[in-house]
């Protein structure tokens, strides 16, 4: 959310603003971040409802904001399909893995695991896969030797930071068609 707001705020992605910051935790430190660069936050809370009546308060509340776009980080909860269906290839997600390989819980671990000699990130639309929309944007991380989950994470969080800001300007651009699975270039 902090590199996102701060390449808007510089102009590096033009045409855009941040509507509303919404989490499902009300301490959640994107929160504060965002009220300190000043943009609306509002925390929904899951507990005490259903996960339908959960999503639809969110759907709500970014109708209500004029939301065009969804920027998901850190949001680890899939989905109904009502609610993607709500917003079609206008939910975009971050995964600290190189899609489709090692897809939810643990990307690092499972890379590490695997003896994968590279991983990364992938930018991608949400849809109602597990981390398998159509992939928008990626970035290579060489897995080392020594590598722990920690340290692998770190190098692969860096790298996020930059990839997502570099996917959400190509999608506000609309520099791109979504063919079958595959998202393209215009």
């Amino acid at each position: 959310m902090i590199a996102l707001s701060d390449a808007i705020s510089s102009g590096a992605i033009p045409n855009a603003e941040i509507a509303l910051v919404l989490s499902d935790k009300p301490h959640a430190p994107g929160l504060s971040a965002a009220q300190q660069r000043g943009h609306e936050t509002l925390a929904i809370e899951r507990k005490g409802r259903t996960r339908e009546q959960h999503e639809q308060e969110i759907i709500a509340a970014l109708r209500e904001h004029k939301v065009d776009l969804i920027c998901l980080a850190g949001y680890m909860r899939l989905l109904s399909a009502c609610f993607i269906e709500a917003f079609p290839h206008r939910i975009l997600n971050i995964h600290p893995s190189l899609l489709p390989s090692f897809p939810g819980l643990d990307a690092q671990k499972q890379a590490i695991e695997h003896g994968a000699k590279f991983s990364g990130c992938t930018v991608h639309f949400v849809d109602d896969t597990l981390d398998g929309g159509p992939i928008i944007a990626q970035r290579v991380v060489q897995v080392l030797d020594d590598d722990s989950e920690e340290s692998l994470a770190e190098r692969i969080l860096e790298q996020e930071h930059s990839l997502y800001v570099e996917a959400l300007a190509r999608v506000v651009a609309g520099d791109y068609r979504i063919a079958g699975r595959r998202v393209v270039r215009k």
